[in-house]
């Protein structure tokens, strides 16, 4: 049983004809197309959140950028939260106020090949006059929300500027104007599919 059985296996071994028997030809491998993986999108918000330091002439801001909804349920339709939490110092400090006149949120939508339209801009002006004291130790917080993009867009890009005022003098009525511009990519989930 067994020998017939081992027989059985080494005839099937030997079926076809040689390859030095085709008149010299052998079978060329097989072709095959591989399209390259994707590359990966950058997110500033990977790890949850991030800390950028800003400068605006006499002005440093530190703020801190998060997102209460989890990476991958940033879809193209969800509404994507972007809080923001800032603080600033000013050189030299003499005692002068630094306040937070307005904060705008532009959302651009893209994808690795095309740019779409941006959102429409978010604004917080500031419903007091200079505007929000944002001078150590008092801070500013927000939170601005991104709104349907189109199904093709693997990222966004969050375009923030800051407007702030600052005194002159420790007890003028007068104020010099500094702006900081900060810019975020955050992937989509799913996005491109």
């Amino acid at each position: 049983m067994v020998a017939s059985t081992l027989a059985g296996a080494i005839a099937l071994v030997g079926c076809g004809p040689a390859p030095w028997n085709e008149g010299g030809s052998t079978p060329s491998p097989t072709q095959t197309s591989s399209t390259p993986a994707p590359t990966p999108v950058s997110n500033d918000l990977s790890s949850g959140s991030t800390q950028r330091e800003l400068t605006a002439g006499a002005v440093a801001a530190t703020i801190d950028y998060w997102s209460t909804l989890s990476m991958d349920r940033w879809t193209a339709t969800a509404l994507k939260p972007v809080s923001i939490s800032m603080v600033t110092t000013v050189t030299p400090d003499d005692g002068q106020k630094v306040y937070l006149q307005k904060a705008t949120m532009t959302a651009v939508p893209g994808n690795v090949s095309t740019s779409f339209d941006p959102l429409a801009a978010q604004t917080d002006q500031a419903s007091v006059s200079p505007g929000y004291l944002v001078l150590s130790p008092y801070s500013y917080s927000q939170t601005f929300n991104i709104g349907d993009v189109p199904a093709e867009a693997t990222f966004v890009t969050v375009q923030f500027t800051y407007d702030f005022l600052v005194q002159t003098t420790p007890t003028s009525a007068e104020y010099a104007k500094q702006t900081a511009s900060d810019t975020l990519t955050v992937a989509i989930a799913g996005g491109g599919e």
